[in-house]
């Protein structure tokens, strides 16, 4: 028994199916390289900003580091 309209030839409904498969395939494959392109581009983003937090935390002045707020007079207002 063959799921196959009548006045088609033989095979033509698998070549029907097999050609949505490889236009599905071809897209998929498509948006796998965008969306790899994209994860590099972010980890490079990641990258350049760990090493300006490393930067940053190596140029900020030890003292404020290891200081404690709670040791800090109130603001003037109260």
């Amino acid at each position: 028994m063959s799921n196959q309209s009548p006045g088609q030839p033989p095979g033509a409904d698998a070549a029907e199916r097999l050609a949505e498969l490889e236009s599905r395939l071809e897209f998929q494959d498509e948006t796998l390289s965008k969306l790899n392109d994209e994860l590099v581009l972010h980890q490079q983003r990641i990258s350049e900003l760990e090493k300006k937090v490393a930067l940053m935390m190596e140029r900020w002045p030890r003292g404020q580091l290891d200081h404690d707020p709670a040791e800090e007079p109130p603001p003037p207002h109260y």
